[in-house]
């Protein structure tokens, strides 16, 4: 689901939110019947103290006074700062749009049946992808095969296989432009008032495919790990996987601007990368991919974390599940500062079998390692949810909500999602795109939806986003800081307590303090746009 290794930029020196009382049963934000068991969460679970200020009062009643008003209300959600992405696949963020344009200047063709795109030259049942510049009807044909524009599920074809299958078909365009797809994206976060942004992509694809058939499969994952690393083999391959990440970067900042005296705004984003690995793949290459990833995320700052990507319910994905999380457990302990983010529950009943909907988060949670997880749309199905909630909730794994993509691949939406629950629960919960060129949909929307599906208030959106930075895989010590009882009331740490962003510069203490907390000095970029943000919202009222 990637596009080969890329380019980086650092240009700049949550935990549990607010649980709201139960809802009705009424309530268009009530859990499914399968959660009502857990409708009384463990007392002792971590809650933030969410007591709003004045101002945050005031842009609450703002929001309330637009909310029947849809253009007053995009303009509220584009302008609103929405702090971090943390889950985002590169190839299939970037505007595919943008990938047309490309797949022309490559001079791909078009397979006419599938939509796919292919080397030149093209043949008998192909067409230059270029005349689709001018021929708007092949155009849209392109559009709506690599992406969910206009998708009805009356073609016969599910939502889920219509939105995995579009990867392939553009992914001849994908792999080739790696720095041009970062510098939409970048471009397209810093736009939607982002400041951090987290993308997958494969490192040393190649290398590590190749790699893994010549070691084969070992059943003593130590054994194989030996092997991997035996003469150097695998650190080559992260030496190939940063060479990636400096071309990467040439062509990211030639395409965004960088060095021009007219940055696009993508240059003042910062990115990190996470590994993906193929868990339909064979066991070789799939602990392969992690061992790269993760020996990558130790020894590279670019690269932050190992997660595994493709549909869940895939066959192999299915039955190897338990041994992923084993391999991941393995290489935990060999490699232990290596964050660990892993897709988890994207399943609903009737994609798999009952039994496979019990254990995935449990898995990941307790054996994997996972700092976040992925979607969690099955928890309510999970073998002693009560439990897994509050682990979750106690440990601070957050997760990762892309609503798009879950309507769109699962058909899951409003009263059937699970945001409520884990929110109800104390889970750190982090809104996300996932896919957004192939949803055709950005985070303001995610964050809209969140709003006006469950009556959040300003307070609450505003945590939402405080929480994607500080659930971001970051180095350095956050804003925040950490009450006794464990919770997170996003009360500023003891360098900046006397600070107030945007009124005025920080103090000497602070100051140095933010230059040496990468985390921190994002997460006081992003409290600094809000008092501005406040400040037009009230000022734009009266």
């Amino acid at each position: 689901m990637g596009a080969g290794a890329l380019a980086v930029l650092s240009l700049l020196p949550t935990s549990a939110l607010a649980a709201p009382p139960a809802p009705a049963a009424s309530d268009p934000a009530a859990p499914d019947p399968a959660a009502q068991d857990m409708a009384a969460p463990d007392p002792a679970a971590p809650r933030a103290v969410a007591v709003p200020t004045g101002a945050e009062r005031r842009v609450s009643a703002y929001l309330d006074g637009i909310r029947k008003r849809p253009a007053a209300l995009r303009a509220f959600f584009h302008d609103l700062p929405k702090g971090a992405d943390l889950h985002n696949h590169l190839s299939g963020a970037a505007s595919t749009d943008l990938l047309i344009k490309l797949a022309g200047d490559d001079g791909l063709c078009i397979e006419t049946r599938t939509m796919t795109a292919r080397p030149a030259p093209c043949g008998p049942g192909t067409r230059p992808a270029v005349q689709a510049r001018k021929d708007r009807a092949f155009y849209r044909q392109i559009l709506r095969a690599w992406s969910m524009q206009d998708f009805s599920s009356a073609s016969g074809e599910s939502g889920h296989d219509h939105f995995f299958a579009a990867f392939g078909k553009f992914g001849e365009v994908t792999w080739r432009h790696g720095g041009r797809l970062l510098a939409d994206v970048a471009n397209t976060a810093a736009r939607q008032n982002q400041f951090y942004l987290e993308t997958m992509l494969t490192p040393a694809s190649g290398g590590s495919k190749k790699l893994a058939d010549q070691v084969g499969y070992h059943a003593d994952l130590r054994r194989m790990h030996q092997l991997l690393v035996a003469g150097g083999k695998l650190d080559q391959l992260v030496r190939d996987a940063g060479r990636e990440i400096d071309k990467g970067t040439a062509e990211f900042r030639k395409a965004a601007g960088c060095d021009t005296r007219k940055p696009a705004p993508g240059c003042r984003t910062t990115v990190r990368y996470i590994s993906q690995v193929s868990r339909s793949g064979k066991s070789e290459r799939v602990f392969t991919q992690m061992a790269l990833a993760m020996r990558l995320a130790e020894r590279d700052h670019r690269y932050v974390a190992v997660n595994l990507v493709q549909p869940e319910d895939e066959r192999n994905a299915l039955r190897n599940y338990r041994l992923h999380m084993r391999m991941l457990d393995f290489l935990h302990g060999v490699y232990p500062r290596a964050h660990i983010t892993l897709h988890a529950g994207e399943l609903v009943p009737g994609l798999v079998k009952p039994e496979d909907l019990r254990f995935h988060i449990n898995e990941a949670v307790r054996t994997g390692h996972a700092e976040r997880i992925g979607h969690g749309v099955d928890v309510a199905h999970e073998d002693d949810a009560p439990a897994l909630l509050r682990t979750m909730a106690r440990r601070g794994i957050a997760v990762e909500v892309p609503f798009t993509s879950n309507r769109q691949i699962l058909g899951v939406s409003g009263a059937d999602h699970p945001f409520p629950l884990y929110r109800r629960y104390g889970v750190p919960v982090v809104l996300s795109t996932d896919d957004p060129g192939i949803s055709r949909s950005n985070i303001s929307n995610e964050y809209r939806y969140a709003a006006v599906t469950y009556g959040l208030r300003y307070r609450e959106l505003k945590d939402l986003a405080r929480a994607s930075l500080e659930h971001a895989f970051l180095p350095g010590r956050g804003l925040w800081a950490d009450r006794s009882d464990g919770q997170r009331a996003y009360e500023l740490a003891r360098p900046c307590r006397m600070e107030r962003p945007g009124a005025r510069e920080p103090r000497a203490a602070c100051t140095r303090f933010l230059a040496k907390n990468l985390k921190a000095a994002l997460e006081w970029r992003q409290e600094v746009a809000f008092a501005r943000f406040e400040h037009r919202v009230l000022h734009a009222r009266h």
